[in-house]
């Protein structure tokens, strides 16, 4: 398969590095995701072998892969701000296509050197990712409510429990999963690598979902799965400061994909009501339409500027637990306009908006999630609650 590159996206006002990042990553969308959008919809979000390979080869050649790893692992050693950039290009595309480009989650930065050799460096390479296990059946967001255990043994620890929604656990090299290792009446959250081969490893369900993506959130129950004690990543105890550092970011992430839905979203539905013609006159010219494309416009700009931000605290070394707070304010309102964004625009497409190959219609199902996934919305709610009562007013809405 060869790229044939076209301009991408309007760029809008960042410095000339930000700038030429955006839009190679948006020529990377335009020209090698989005081309694929309707096959991977009519193979229910899984591509050929081949073409996975390419979009890889593709993505590492545009120098996308690994963002915000160490150059010497393999990644590109992006600030969050450059994170950003790239990642709003990437919400760009439907059927979660994006998620082929090589990389891995933040904890495995944690990892010891052995870790990161064995996981990490392949996974920038695309020869086989990780696979968060922490949902419980439950205990949904609440960590607190966490039941799987790991005891310890003269070889290092034996792990039980059940694990759902695992993304990526069908196809990962390796799963990070949470556990309380048991110490006397303690119970200390601790992450623990766990490669899915494991004697006691079993995959008890793989579900189907709304959307078409190219991986599965199977249910993998753990029975006396044996591991070393170089399975513990970050230490024993630090899980759940761990997680919430990956909280934090994919949360600001499922926000930057979010902004980058909407800009597809307004891009499309706009450029349809500005040519579609409706009692002879354009159905742009009809409030009834214009007036919900405005409101969506508004919140992708105000969402976009609450995203930047919590970016820019993190660049900033800002305190970890106000980001976590921002970070959740961002998930929170973009996933948020976002769905009412490609509500709107199948209203707009009126019948064609109801089509699966009409990219409202895709939206309106994928972006549905992000109100659940990574904690709901309730949960961030919470969060940003707890943050007014122990940051302050002032230091959560400024």
């Amino acid at each position: 398969m060869s790229t044939t590159l076209v301009p991408p996206s309007p760029p809008n006002e960042l410095d000339p590095h930000l700038l030429e990042l955006q839009q190679r990553a948006g020529m990377f969308v335009e020209n090698v995701l989005v081309p694929l959008e309707s096959e991977a919809e009519e193979r229910g979000g899984a591509l050929p072998q081949d073409v996975i390979e390419h979009i890889k080869q593709e993505a590492i050649g545009a120098r996308l892969n690994g963002g915000r790893f160490a150059r010497e692992f393999g990644g590109q050693g992006w600030s969050m701000l450059e994170w950003f950039v790239v990642n709003e290009q990437f919400g760009r595309v439907t059927n979660g296509l994006h998620w082929h480009v090589p990389n891995a989650y933040n904890v495995l930065m944690q990892g010891t050197p052995e870790q990161i050799e064995r996981y990490l460096v392949p996974a920038l390479r695309g020869e086989g990712g990780d696979a968060y296990a922490v949902t419980e059946a439950e205990a949904g967001s609440d960590p607190g409510g966490i039941t799987t255990t790991a005891v310890a043994t003269d070889g290092g620890w034996s792990i039980d429990g059940e694990k759902w929604f695992v993304t990526s656990g069908d196809v990962a090299r390796v799963l990070i999963v949470m556990a309380n290792v048991v110490d006397g009446a303690d119970r200390l959250p601790t992450l623990f690598l766990v490669e899915p081969g494991a004697p006691g490893v079993e995959f008890v369900d793989n579900p189907k979902y709304t959307h078409n993506y190219p991986h599965g959130h199977p249910t993998i129950r753990f029975t006396n799965v044996e591991v070393g004690p170089e399975a513990v990543i970050g230490g024993v105890g630090n899980g759940e400061a761990l997680q919430r550092a990956w909280f934090t970011e994919e949360r600001l992430g499922i926000a930057t994909h979010g902004l980058g839905a909407m800009w597809r979203l307004l891009d499309e539905t706009t450029a349809w009501a500005l040519t579609r013609q409706q009692g002879g006159r354009r159905i742009m010219d009809y409030q009834g339409v214009s007036f919900p494309l405005a409101d969506s416009a508004t919140d992708a700009a105000l969402g976009r500027l609450l995203a930047l931000q919590v970016a820019s605290m993190v660049d900033g070394n800002a305190d970890p637990k106000l980001v976590h707070a921002k970070a959740s304010m961002a998930k929170l309102f973009v996933s948020e306009a976002a769905w009412r964004c490609a509500d709107r625009a199948v209203q707009v497409f009126g019948g064609r908006g109801y089509l699966r190959g009409n990219v409202a219609e895709r939206f309106l199902r994928e972006l549905r999630v992000d109100r659940i996934w990574e904690g709901t919305s309730e949960i961030q709610r919470l969060i940003i609650v707890r943050a007014l009562e122990r940051r302050g007013v002032e230091a959560t809405i400024h």
